[in-house]
């Protein structure tokens, strides 16, 4: 099982950016796909996240509007389009993979498979 996530870089505030995070040793039916951020000095946050099998989806109040989770089955991949973005959007992004719920409950994230971040920086 693996995932790697990409797409992160520098943009300016208003400016948008589309994270992918690529799967591989398992397909995306009947898992959940999350998104989340760390900020330098602040708690990793749930982002967003999807059910593969019933496309629930669950996004943190602060993006609600401007982010949206989507999939790709036939590329195994699942994106992260982020529009309007802020500076408060600054911090490392990591893809996971867990087969519990979508959501921000930290068990839902219990045992999970986890990507390697990349870094969106959203600056003038």
């Amino acid at each position: 099982v693996q995932l790697q996530a990409s797409g992160g870089g520098l943009v300016q505030p208003g400016g948008s950016l589309r994270l992918s995070c690529a799967a591989s040793g398992f397909t995306l039916d009947d898992v959940i796909i999350g998104w989340f951020r760390q900020a330098p000095g602040k708690v990793r946050e749930a982002v967003s996240c999807s059910s593969m099998n019933n496309g629930a989806t669950y996004y943190i109040d602060s993006v609600k509007g401007r982010f949206t989770i989507s999939r790709d089955n036939a590329k195994n991949t699942v994106y992260l389009q982020m529009n309007s973005l802020k500076p408060e959007d600054t911090a490392v992004y990591y893809c996971a993979m867990n087969d519990k719920g979508c959501g921000a409950n930290t068990w839902y994230w219990f045992g999970a498979y986890w990507g390697q971040g990349t870094l969106v920086t959203v600056s003038s």
